[in-house]
């Protein structure tokens, strides 16, 4: 069901090397680029025409308006499940503890007398996020995407989600009834390239956006490598992610679970588990056939999943060599169960989100931790952050010095500006002095 690496017994190599032996699922955005280009182009022509007609042919209905009716936001909160609702609410509670105390402050620092440099935080003022379609329901996303874009302060807030037939064309209600709770009720039924096009170029329906945030499939990250420049991107997410860093105290039906619970999404995601112990590694393959056996998803994600190349059991001399290896894979979530967890994952530096303990598990992190859910993928963790409200800020400097300041530095302005060659950068100092370095 799933694979074995055997890294025990010669010294693990170094950087790309070790990263090569990993299993890693393949994920080529490049290749999608020429499948989304006449898509994004088509709607940067035609606008919500586009859209719809890109809609009909990949998921199967014809609507007569991208724009989602507030009524219909309004309804499918009415009509929400109780206990979902209240759920959503908890999430949307804990999540805002979290990102409200990333909000950066406004900070003067006075380099000499009379002269100060100012850094301040200015939130984007108009975004897009993307809500995935396909084969779950996220509303969880759009109380990911939602709520750091609303606690940077962003003004203007456009939602995204695939139209499901089986709902007259309009996005799963799950997802609206989410949009109602958090206020945003500007919504549209698009998915896809077309989705992300219709916020980078604007339609006549939606007006574009500054900045594109959101997990989506691989045609969904190649419109925004596509249109990275045009708008601002999170990240070009690939299929979702865990490993797990255990050793012999590690519950192998906790760990199980665990590379279950990824496995479901898709048949793309990766379930790694990285450990010392053979015992435990036997546990867990032994662990996992009851568990797949009784859980739903099996055929058509767990099982390829789990299976495909992008997953395995990677067996390590000691946690030493466990910590550099799950470093060089730089996990979407990692999993630390070990003894002294704690001061395991202190020692952790390429992660997108760490889980501490067997009471930890992603699962948590998904929906009800408090932390954000959209975190870099394939490896990315090495030089990314997730989703935050440091994604919707801008950080602008100004530059505040009087006549006294400038004069005491100019000299070391135009030394700088000659030796780059760029005199004229110096002259520029100069002219505000006579055409003199003043003397120090």
């Amino acid at each position: 069901m799933i694979s074995r690496i055997d890294l025990r017994g010669d010294a693990l190599p170094e950087g790309g090397a070790l990263r090569d032996l990993l299993p890693r699922a393949e994920f080529d955005v490049e290749a999608a680029l020429e499948t989304v280009r006449p898509i994004c182009e088509d709607v940067r022509h035609r606008g919500s025409a586009a859209v719809i007609d890109w809609g009909e042919r990949f998921d199967k209905v014809r609507l007569e308006s991208i724009r989602v009716p507030a009524s219909a936001v309004t309804d499918a909160l009415e009509a929400l499940d109780p206990a979902v609702r209240a759920a959503l609410e908890e999430s949307i509670r804990r999540a805002r503890l979290v990102h409200r105390e990333q909000r950066r402050t406004t900070h003067t620092t006075q380099v000499v007398p009379g002269g100060t440099v100012t850094e301040k935080w200015v939130p984007v003022e108009r975004v897009g996020l993307y809500v995935p379609g396909g084969r779950s329901v996220y509303p969880s996303s759009v109380v990911m995407n939602v709520v750091p874009a609303q606690e940077a302060g962003v003004e203007g807030i456009a939602v995204a989600s695939p139209p499901q037939s089986e709902f007259g064309g309009l996005p799963h209600p799950t997802i609206l009834a989410a949009c109602a709770l958090l206020g945003v009720d500007e919504v549209y039924a698009a998915g896809g390239a077309q989705a992300v096009a219709m916020f980078a170029y604007g339609t006549e329906d939606c007006l574009p956006v500054d900045l594109v945030t959101g997990p989506g499939n691989i045609y969904v990250a190649a419109a925004k490598r596509l249109l990275k420049g045009r708008i601002g991107i999170d990240a070009e997410a690939g299929p979702t992610e865990i490993a797990i860093l255990a050793d012999a105290t590690a519950d192998p039906v906790h760990v199980a679970a665990d590379l279950i619970s990824q496995a479901e999404h898709d048949p793309m995601a990766a379930a790694v588990l990285v450990t010392d112990s053979e015992e435990l590694a036997a546990a867990t393959e032994a662990e996992l056939k009851p568990q797949v056996a009784a859980t739903k998803h099996v055929s058509d994600r767990i099982e390829p999943a789990l299976a495909g190349r992008q997953s395995a059991i990677v067996l390590v001399n000691d946690l030493a060599d466990g910590l550099k290896v799950v470093d060089a894979y730089a996990a979407e979530h990692l999993e630390i169960q070990t003894a002294d967890a704690a001061a395991v994952a202190d020692r952790v530096r390429n992660a997108g989100a760490v889980f501490v303990g067997p009471w930890s598990p992603v699962s948590l992190g998904d929906y009800c931790a408090g932390s954000n859910h959209v975190l870099p993928t394939g490896g990315c963790a090495c030089h990314s952050s997730g989703l935050s409200v440091q994604s919707f800020l801008r950080g602008i400097h100004i530059v505040d010095y009087t006549r006294d300041a400038l004069a005491e530095v100019t000299h070391h302005v135009v030394t700088l500006a000659e030796a780059e060659d760029l005199p004229a950068h110096g002259a520029a100092l100069k002219a505000r002095f006579g055409w003199k370095v003043p003397q120090q």
